[in-house]
Formats: structure tokens, C-alpha cells, sequence
């Protein structure tokens, strides 16, 4: 579905029609899933898109069409994670789990074809904030440039510069781990 469709189903959502709803939800949860789990975590991906769509739905009859309905829903999302993120500092934190393979085996992955998946994601989520918003709506979420740059309010060269430094931060942490692995 495109754009042009996602929006007319949010106008038509607006309006009432059931139908319209589904076929809108039904269009972005995937890329709406990808995207809160890698800005928050995926362990709260599931809630965080269930509030997303319920903060959507309830500012659906102000939207006005300004930007296509994708991309309104993806702001909203980028500050349910935000939201979250600064709850979450306020509440005390569980320590880390150190043994990630264990964790990831505990929930239903299997190393090492899972384990680096599950890697990327600690690294991503380890990022600056603004560097991991860039590289997951453009290289997670399959949002182009200017996409992530009208939802992040910059340029698009600030996002491609953001994007570009994720990827050496995320090469370095990598080879770090790397080196360690090997060092013993």
C-alpha cells in the first residue's frame, strides 16, 4: 500500500470507517513494530506500538494532511519511545544481563544464528540518540532521507551525517568485540 493509500484510509479512519481502520493498521505495523524496537527495546515493542495507535487514533480527526499519514503515525511513534525512554530513567533500572546468548536463548533464540541479531540490536540501542533515530528509520525502517529528516526536523545532510556516524560507531563496537573475543 502506498502512501497516497495510508493516508486516504487515516482520513477515511477519521470519519469512522472500520474498514479504513484495519486496512491503516494493517499497512504500518511492521514498519511501526521495526522502528519502536530498535528506539526502545523489543521486549517493549509490542506495548509501545499499541500506544502509538492509541494516541493516533485519538488525534485522527485533527489530522490535516499536512504529510502523509505513514509519516504522521512515525512521529507519533518516534515520541511514544521518546516518552518511554525518559520514564524509564526515572524508574530504577534492573541490572544488565551480561550473558546475552543466555538471555537471547531464554527467549526463544538460538545462537549463533540469532546471536548476531541480537548483538546489532545492544549495539543500535547503544548509539547517541539522534545517530540511532537516523540509522533506524533509514536503514530499519526503510524511510529515505528526507523522510527521517522531516520527521527528526533537520536537513537531510544532518541525517546522512548521523547515519554515516552510526555506521562507524556500530563498525568500531564491533571490532572492539571482536578483539576481545579473540584476546580471550
Amino acid at each position: 500500500m502506498d502512501d497516497d493509500e495510508i493516508t486516504r484510509d487515516a482520513f477515511r479512519a477519521a470519519r469512522g470507517d472500520r474498514a479504513a481502520a484495519e486496512r491503516f493498521v494493517a499497512a504500518t505495523r511492521h514498519q511501526l513494530h521495526r522502528l519502536l524496537g530498535y528506539l526502545s527495546s523489543p521486549a517493549l515493542a509490542e506495548d509501545l506500538v499499541q500506544e502509538t495507535y492509541l494516541r493516533a487514533f485519538a488525534a485522527l480527526p485533527g489530522y490535516e494532511g499536512r504529510s502523509p499519514a505513514r509519516m504522521w503515525l512515525l512521529a507519533i511513534a518516534k515520541r511514544v519511545a521518546a516518552d518511554q525512554l525518559r520514564a524509564q530513567g526515572r524508574r530504577p533500572r534492573a541490572s544488565r544481563t551480561e550473558d546475552w546468548v543466555a538471555a537471547a536463548e531464554q527467549h526463544g533464540a538460538t545462537a549463533p544464528d540469532h546471536g548476531r541479531l541480537v548483538v546489532l540490536r545492544r549495539l543500535v540501542g547503544e548509539l547517541e540518540l539522534e545517530r540511532r533515530e537516523a540509522f533506524v528509520l533509514t536503514q530499519v525502517a526503510g524511510l529515505s532521507y528526507a523522510e527521517a529528516a522531516e520527521l527528526c526536523g533537520c536537513a537531510v545532510g544532518t541525517i546522512r551525517s548521523r547515519v554515516f556516524r552510526a555506521r562507524e560507531d556500530l563498525t568500531a563496537a564491533l571490532r572492539e568485540g571482536q578483539r576481545r573475543a579473540a584476546h580471550g
